[in-house]
């Protein structure tokens, strides 16, 4: 009893004394200040998010209920983010492998074996015959063995387990937030062409008529050939342009319907004539904010945690490994015998290990720890700076499209009243159809300018949720 006190004793003292070889922790800082403010603008309001907030649904911005129900879908079915869920749950499986290892494992065994030889055979009183030389024996034992963590060892795995499966997580949110901005960029894409298709097929309609007013006008012989050739040559253009936004309307039905998980060859989605784009409004926060909530910034600086704790693993391979152990065993010929206490033996034990040599093998091991740990770094100060270099060109494009989204309405308003005034007067004879071309082209590119300009601010606004993070909100 007394060399057991003894031994427990020491377990105590070794667990007490345990220290930590892990530095200490701090997020790397970049090399210059943030500053207090994006360029693109001024008079912004702070924002104070952080990456674990819940963004909620941002893409309701855009006032469109198809693309919200569509949102919802690839919350749920989009592999990608599978995915990335499955990684995070075995991350977090990971953490309580590395957590385990704090704690003593316990065995338990049995066994019962049977042996003889020659003789005569006796009959037991339970019938059985048996020779007189079979020995019977059963045994039953406990173990239990315990590595207290002196140096911090597995307490700096769990740490890097833990900031692991943190940088996981913060991946998922990242896939969420792609996948999401996918689908919107996507499904605006789809509406783009929708409406140009729409457009277009006006225009063909128009342009049709007007080859047969000029078809009139040349069999009168009011109008040389050249105008009817000219006429041919617009519509069929025309009907060209029509081709090709039918073949970008299926791609984007095509990548809408793998976001979703879907087979692109079952997937429909119907054209919808009323859509108009909407432009939401955006506010913005101040860069601090950006570094909180963005999951690609938080998953690069939890890797950086992830590396600092490797280098106390490595530390501690400096330093000797203890082991405790215990085992209880019972031995009897007899079942009923085998716990009697003449049956029981037990013993304690304690173990340490310690390399004496290894030719530099441990110190390379620290040195690739802490060059592992200014790499992750590196990678943590470069994903910061490209997260600032997104907000500030989203911002600045978006302000820019909106100036030229007021330009080109007026633009596109002009156009279309030269057109109708130029048919117009070539219906009079007043000009030369080479004038309705022209004026006919412009109007449809002003047009077409026009939407694409709408559906770029959109898309846009959608390129500032990505990199503020995931919304404003």
């Amino acid at each position: 009893m007394t060399r057991l006190l003894r031994l427990f004793g020491v377990a105590s003292l070794l667990a007490l004394g345990a220290c930590s070889l892990t530095p200490a922790y701090e997020t790397p800082a970049l090399k210059s200040a943030p500053p207090a403010q994006f360029k693109a603008m001024e008079g912004w309001k702070t924002a104070t998010p952080a990456d674990h907030l819940d963004r909620g649904d941002w893409w309701t911005l855009l006032g469109d209920p198809q693309l919200n129900a569509l949102a919802e879908r690839v919350k749920v079915d989009n592999q990608t983010i599978a995915a990335a869920e499955a990684a995070y749950r075995q991350a977090r499986a990971l953490v309580r492998q590395q957590r385990a290892g704090l704690f003593p494992t316990i065995d338990l065994s049995g066994s019962a074996t049977k042996s003889g030889g020659g003789g005569t055979k006796t009959t037991t009183s339970a019938g059985g015959a048996t020779s007189a030389g079979d020995t019977q024996r059963y045994q039953v034992g406990i173990g239990a063995s315990w590595e207290p963590d002196v140096w911090g060892r597995i307490r700096a795995g769990v740490s890097g387990a833990k900031a692991s499966a943190e940088a996981s997580e913060a991946d998922l949110a990242a896939a969420r937030l792609s996948a999401q901005g996918e689908l919107a960029t996507s499904y605006l894409g789809l509406r783009r062409a929708d409406a140009e298709i729409t457009m277009v097929q006006a225009t063909v309609e128009g342009y049709q008529r007007a080859l047969q007013i000029t078809t009139n006008r040349y069999n009168a012989a009011i109008a040389p050939k050249s105008d009817v050739l000219q006429a041919q040559a617009q519509l069929a253009n025309a009907q060209s342009t029509l081709e090709g936004l039918v073949r970008d309307r299926t791609a984007f039905e095509n990548a809408i319907a793998v976001l979703q998980g879907e087979p692109a060859s079952g997937f429909r989605l119907a054209a919808d004539t009323s859509w108009k784009p909407v432009v939401p409004e955006i506010p913005v926060g101040v860069p601090s904010a950006l570094l909180e909530r963005r999951p690609d910034v938080a998953a690069a600086e939890r890797r950086v945690a992830a590396a600092n704790t490797d280098i106390g693993v490595a530390r501690a391979a400096f330093f000797p490994t203890f082991n405790l152990s215990a085992d209880g065993r019972s031995t009897a010929s007899r079942l009923g015998d085998l716990f009697a206490t003449s049956a029981n033996t037990w013993s304690l034990g304690l173990t340490a290990a310690q390399t004496l040599f290894d030719a530099g093998a441990r110190r390379a091991q620290v040195a690739q720890s802490r060059a592992a740990y200014d790499e992750a770094a590196a990678n943590y100060r470069q994903t910061a700076l490209q997260a600032f270099e997104d907000v500030e060109n989203q911002l600045t494009a978006a302000r820019t499209l909106e100036r030229q989204y007021a330009l080109q309405l007026t633009a596109s308003q002009a156009a279309d009243q030269t057109e109708q005034m130029l048919l117009n007067q070539y219906k009079a004879g007043q000009v030369a159809y080479t004038d309705v071309v022209t004026a006919q082209a412009s109007a449809l590119s002003a047009r077409r300018t026009l939407v694409t300009t709408a559906v770029s601010r959109q898309t846009t606004a959608v390129a500032l949720v990505q990199a503020l993070g995931g919304g404003w909100r």
